[in-house]
């Protein structure tokens, strides 16, 4: 997309609240249940917790100043369920709206434009403990947080994520459990996955209700999946694992059903009962089917699968090359065939890449300069790919790096750095890596141009 277009291309930064605001037990904020799974032995790397992660929620102006010399047009990041109703339900707490007001009016006064996730991981725990997203309840707490935020912010907010990567909150946290809620019930998962589409379905006229213009949209984490050879065994694993990740959420967004070959497996391994899926009522897919503006793609690696032994398992090969230090393997063309197969099988209006980004542990040197070039050799690789699947015919409209800051990295604590600026965990100094600096001049030059 060149500069002459008259459509904005949003070149951004996101984060999120639990991993960079701290100020957990601050202005009324209530717990959440990863302030609660951050204290189970063993759960979190190091014992490391949120509490204070980047201090975000003293330090906010700091950090738009920082967004401001990098020219960014964009900032996606989340709001904290907990600061606006501490128990999920019924008591709001006023001074948990006003932090997010002052946080909006500060970017706007930057010229950036704010991208509101309003579900990010961090459940209030008091819902968790009825049974979080398991329980269809929550869909109705859902609406209601996402009524009285919109109706808060949506004056000066036009673009709004209901959630960020279903798959990790009930895979990671109810399946395997090494997300919080740390549950480990394969079945309860998918229960948890169909009341995570359709609690966004139920936001979608809500937002538009209070929003006037409201651009809605949900973010997806996609893996490109690799057959390790042309074996029929070997693309059926590939197959298998798409469907798990990918298309179990894309189904139901655009075609209105899971997929039948994975419903089926489900049913063969005892996930699923014989007979109508049990958490899927009548006019579900009609609500979580809403159309969309805008559909937001995370994408970081890619997976390379192989048959295994037994039938349906599916195994996992190593990375081809040197991986980032997550251990995923570097593989940029896999976002184009993300985006392109995006817009060739469900045809979004248009697509944002929410997420993308590497973790490099670069420090700084003698000098206080973070050379950091892996990250910026991964970020225009990536950044290339995109440029290639726009011109190719996908309607993509944005770029958000993952992530501003170092910051809290889930189960991985504080050992793994997305940022591009550096976060000194002993005194919080922030320090622009060269990747920054090299973000901002590919920002200046923009889509389409050397």
């Amino acid at each position: 997309m060149s500069q002459s277009s008259p459509k904005t291309f949003w070149w951004g930064v996101a984060t999120s609240a639990y991993q960079i605001e701290g100020a957990v037990r601050e202005d009324g904020r209530g717990e959440s249940i990863w302030d609660r799974f951050c204290r189970v032995p063993g759960a979190v790397e190091r014992g490391d917790s949120g509490d204070v992660a980047c201090d975000h929620y003293h330090r906010y102006a700091e950090d738009i100043a920082l967004m401001a010399e990098l020219d960014v047009n964009a900032y996606r990041f989340s709001i904290a369920w907990p600061r606006i109703f501490p128990e999920g339900r019924g008591r709001e707490e006023p001074r948990g709206i006003a932090f997010y007001d002052r946080l909006v009016d500060a970017l706007l006064e930057q010229g950036i434009q704010p991208f509101v996730t309003l579900y990010h991981w961090d459940l209030p725990q008091a819902l968790e403990d009825e049974g979080g997203w398991r329980n269809r309840h929550i869909v109705d707490d859902f609406a209601r947080y996402v009524d009285r935020v919109s109706r808060a912010l949506g004056d000066r907010v036009k673009y709004w994520t209901t959630h960020n990567e279903p798959w990790c909150i009930a895979t990671l946290g109810y399946s395997n459990g090494i997300h919080a809620p740390g549950v480990r019930d394969p079945a309860a998962a998918l229960a948890a996955a169909h009341h995570l589409l359709l609690s966004h379905g139920r936001a979608v006229p809500i937002l538009r209700a209070n929003v006037p213009g409201a651009k809605v949209g949900i973010v997806l984490n996609q893996l490109w999946v690799i057959p390790a050879s042309a074996r029929a065994e070997d693309a059926e694993a590939a197959r298998a694992l798409d469907g798990d990740f990918n298309r179990w959420y894309l189904d139901p967004l655009f075609r209105r059903a899971y997929p039948e070959d994975r419903v089926a497996a489900y049913r063969r391994d005892g996930r699923l009962p014989a007979g109508p899926l049990p958490f899927v009522h009548a006019g579900d897919f009609e609500e979580i089917s809403r159309p969309i503006d805008f559909l937001g793609v995370n994408y970081y690696t890619c997976a390379r699968v192989a048959a295994g032994d037994a039938p349906g398992e599916i195994r996992s090969l190593p990375p081809e090359g040197e991986p980032t230090e997550m251990g995923w393997e570097v593989y940029p063309q896999g976002l184009y065939e993300t985006l392109m197969r995006i817009t060739r099988d469900y045809a979004p209006t248009s697509m944002l890449v929410t997420e993308n980004g590497a973790s490099y542990g670069d420090g700084p040197d003698e000098n206080r300069r973070v050379k950091d070039q892996r990250r910026i050799d991964y970020l225009a690789s990536h950044i290339d790919a995109c440029e290639r699947a726009k011109r190719d015919g996908a309607p993509l409209d944005g770029y958000f790096v993952w992530s501003l800051l170092d910051n809290f990295e889930w189960q991985c604590g504080y050992r793994q750095r997305f940022g591009i600026v550096w976060v000194d965990w002993s005194t919080l100094q922030r320090i622009p890596k060269d990747s920054a600096f090299w973000y901002r001049d590919r920002i200046r030059r923009g889509l389409g141009r050397d």
